[in-house]
């Protein structure tokens, strides 16, 4: 137990989220147990976690999560371990919605992103199709999120459709300040680079294959891509080798399978949990480096050595910074000396 690299997860707490500021001690090393001497408040060394109030230890969770990343089917999992279907599900649940934190904090931020793909799967679920998008840095094979939506539609933003292309550009904006009140104006990106690879199938078989250039010259496409992926040609093969280990992976997605999922949030949990795993958890082959193995993670600098699959499970999310309450009337001497301190001096 590490105060130090601890914080508190109060989240009405001034120091919430703040290592290394010397307000959390150890309350009992026994029951693993914190404190948090700025708001007084104890709290479990795995809250925040999927480990948090769980009865079974961490060692076993992680064995059985390890295998449903990586596409052991759910009753293997019941006949072996003898737990019941539904606590296993739970544990899948929490493990999706940890590695879901995990991505929007490490992953879903800023970047020099050179090559993306995105791709949407058809998804048979019980009642009706729903359809999971995803997108991915080519040059780093990181998976840079996903979305699961009942409608094809402007939000799912998927290939061939014409409302993708409007769909891209209003996405990647910048808000245009002028200093007047209102709302302000919103400017497309200048050097976004947007190409389609539109497949015709005839008898489920792919007969025809057009390639569009939507915004940017050929010669700037095929700078950035050779720049990314070598020689060839635009293609969406990197894209659809993810597509395959999540249909390898989640059983949902099995084309012509009779694990068909219920609801549209267990596709989304199994959705982070595959992905997550696959971009920390995961070397790659076409990333290795001399002396090591590389992940998807570690090639965009965002981690420095492979994660274990109970690392990533454990992982502390910082909540977001504290901001002091609307106040009505005049604020007190004592508010306005706290504001200033976490706010100025933090800020």
């Amino acid at each position: 137990m590490d105060p130090t690299t601890t914080f508190c997860p109060n989240v009405a707490c001034p120091a919430r989220g703040q290592t290394g500021q010397g307000n959390i001690g150890i309350h009992s090393c026994k029951d693993k147990r914190f404190i948090c001497t700025e708001c007084h408040k104890t709290f479990s060394a795995t809250k925040g976690t999927a480990f948090y109030r769980l009865r079974t230890s961490a060692e076993t969770v992680s064995l059985v999560v390890t295998l449903l990343a990586h596409g052991c089917p759910l009753q293997a999992i019941v006949v072996a371990f003898g737990y019941d279907e539904r606590t296993v599900a739970g544990w899948v649940a929490r493990a999706g919605a940890q590695g879901q934190a995990v991505q929007e904090h490490l992953v879903e931020q800023p970047r020099d992103l050179g090559q993306v793909q995105a791709d949407e799967i058809r998804v048979k679920k019980q009642g009706g199709i729903v359809w999971m998008a995803l997108a991915m840095m080519v040059c780093t094979r990181l998976w840079l999120g996903g979305e699961v939506s009942e409608q094809r539609d402007m939000p799912l933003i998927p290939d061939g459709l014409v409302s993708s292309i409007r769909a891209i550009r209003e996405t990647f904006r910048d808000p245009v300040h002028t200093g007047t009140g209102g709302r302000p104006q919103l400017r497309p990106w200048r050097h976004v680079l947007l190409a389609q690879v539109v497949k015709r199938s005839e008898r489920r078989r792919v007969v025809e294959t057009e390639r569009r250039m939507v915004d940017g010259t050929p010669a700037r496409v095929e700078t950035l891509r050779r720049r990314s992926q070598g020689e060839g040609v635009i293609n969406t093969a990197y894209i659809e080798r993810l597509n395959a280990t999540f249909r390898e992976r989640l059983a949902s997605l099995t084309r012509r399978g009779r694990a068909l999922a219920r609801r549209t949030l267990t596709l989304q949990h199994g959705m982070y949990l595959i992905g997550t795993v696959s971009n920390f958890c995961t070397p790659h082959a076409s990333l290795a480096q001399a002396g090591g193995k590389t992940t998807p993670a570690m090639a965009a600098g965002i981690t420095d050595h492979c994660w274990s699959v109970r690392e990533l499970l454990s992982y502390h999310v910082p909540p977001p910074r504290w901001t002091p309450p609307k106040q009505r009337g005049r604020p007190s001497h004592a508010l306005k000396r706290l504001i200033e301190r976490w706010c100025g001096d933090h800020g």
